[in-house]
């Protein structure tokens, strides 16, 4: 009952990821160390960092995931950890670089980011304009068949009807010259 009170109820459905990771601090300090853990939570869009599980009201950061791209980097760290580093990229921005606890940990981080970001370029890009233009096109196809349909009806009611327009199209011309 303890772990699930403090969770914010409707963040719960969104996250897909969560567990401690050792981020690199930027400021690379003589005193501390320049892995620090933190409880890391994946969501659709964003990723979250806190000081520890608890303290899930304040991030320590947070970025979104858009135009990022994640990939293992055992070249961060000397040590036996190496194989567990992945790091986050994204041309002109900041480099997020982290330590999993296992090397499958840092694969199935990797792999939940790429799952989301292939998610997110689908929805953004492709799909969404082709669904559109479907849409639009069953619009003017039923549009285009409505006023066929109307024409022939037109035509099959009456032959009049025809020669009634063709006649106000001969009386148009016929009353321009009139006022001049």
């Amino acid at each position: 009952l303890e772990e699930i009170a403090p969770r914010p109820v409707q963040d719960t459905g969104n996250i897909l990821k969560q567990g401690y990771l050792e981020k690199r601090s930027r400021e690379h300090s003589f005193f501390g160390s320049e892995w620090q853990k933190r409880w890391c939570v994946l969501n659709r869009k964003t990723f979250y960092y806190y000081a520890n599980e608890k303290s899930k009201w304040q991030p320590k950061g947070t970025f979104s995931i858009e135009n990022y791209s994640a990939r293992l980097a055992p070249h961060l760290r000397k040590d036996s950890r190496k194989k567990c580093c992945f790091e986050l990229i994204c041309p002109g921005k900041r480099t997020y670089e982290f330590t999993a606890p296992s090397p499958a940990e840092a694969e199935d981080w990797v792999d939940q980011i790429q799952f989301l970001l292939k998610d997110l370029n689908s929805l953004t890009i492709p799909f969404d304009e082709e669904d559109e233009e479907e849409l639009y096109n069953d619009v003017d196809s039923s549009d285009s068949v409505n006023t066929t349909s109307h024409n022939t009806t037109l035509n099959q009611d009456e032959p009049n009807a025809e020669m009634e327009e063709d006649d106000i199209y001969e009386v148009l011309p016929g009353k321009e010259p009139e006022p001049v």
